[in-house]
């Protein structure tokens, strides 16, 4: 196996400390997450992807004596659906995209959406 082999793939150590944080109800610190992810990855990766997700409005911190704690700006499901919205944005081929979507969920997500859907609608007449 070579080194390429063994990297993650892009954005899957974003992905990781996400989940880290979105599992904990309290702020970590860079090393308590370091040590929830192990697989020997070091201290300054997992600071640097802590303050890139910072940067990116992903995260909160604070400060807690010499370093800072960190923890979602969203929810694990509203950052979901953030993403499924910018997926949509300014494409051409909106409905063509919803389309392959729904075809690609299996009958339980795709009634629980229809019902979704069908409150939505209700919601918004009233």
């Amino acid at each position: 196996m070579t080194e390429r082999d063994r990297r993650r793939a892009r954005g899957a150590l974003e992905s990781e400390v996400m989940g880290v944080l979105w599992a904990r109800s309290e702020p970590l610190t860079a090393t308590e997450v370091q040590t929830a992810i192990g697989a020997d990855l070091a201290y300054n990766t997992v600071q640097t992807i802590l303050t890139r997700l910072h940067d990116k409005g992903l995260v909160l911190r604070e400060r807690a004596g010499r370093g800072h704690v960190y923890w979602p700006a969203q929810d694990a499901a509203t950052a979901a659906a953030t993403r499924m919205r910018e997926a949509l944005a300014d494409r051409p081929d909106r409905q063509l995209v919803l389309r392959q979507f729904a075809a690609s969920l299996d009958d339980a997500d795709a009634s629980a959406l229809r019902q979704m859907l069908s409150d939505v609608e209700r919601t918004r007449r009233t």
